[in-house]
């Protein structure tokens, strides 16, 4: 049951990984596309992408202290 243990947790941390880095260039992408647009439209779509990207990036931490938190609870003498 470690070893399982152990395996979700480094794919919990490589997941949150790759998301992490995902999620950075995606908000600096739609922040540069924020200040560059020409049109009040475009700008507005861009704000709706990064409030879309925080509130992904929120989800996916709470989605790992969800996972954390119900392994934790799985009795001992299974281990």
């Amino acid at each position: 049951m470690q070893a399982l243990k152990q395996l979700i947790d480094n794919w919990i941390l490589l997941a949150q990984g790759i998301i992490g880095s995902v999620g950075a260039l995606a908000f600096l992408v739609a922040f540069m596309y924020k200040i560059i647009a020409i049109e009040p439209r475009s700008v507005t779509e861009a704000k709706r992408w990064i409030g879309r990207i925080v509130f992904g990036t929120i989800g996916v931490e709470l989605a790992v202290t969800l996972t954390h938190a119900l392994i934790s609870t799985i009795p001992t003498n299974l281990h």
